[in-house]
């Protein structure tokens, strides 16, 4: 199951352009009961904040969890961001 999300990105001459990006955090009701995981893994997204939240560094996370890419780390925490800044905007 590949989850996407559609997204409008903007240009400067005012055209925009719909893109299908691949998410790194999913949600699948057969996977860990649909807890928001790493796409791909079995490892919750919270954990990763919760281990930020504890003061320690993405490095000691992706040594815990080698499943998760810094790549796909980075990314969840843009899209988080993203998120955030879409609720409150």
């Amino acid at each position: 199951m590949v989850n996407r999300v559609n997204t409008r990105r903007a240009y400067g001459d005012g055209y925009s352009a719909e893109v299908m990006v691949n998410r790194a955090v999913v949600s699948d009701p057969e996977i860990m009961n649909g807890t928001p995981c790493f796409q791909g893994t079995r490892v919750p997204f919270k954990n990763l904040i919760d281990y930020l939240e504890g003061g320690h560094a993405l490095d000691e996370f992706l040594r815990q969890f080698p499943t998760v890419s810094r790549g796909k780390a980075i990314q969840a925490l843009a899209e988080a961001k993203d998120s955030l800044l879409d609720r409150i905007a």
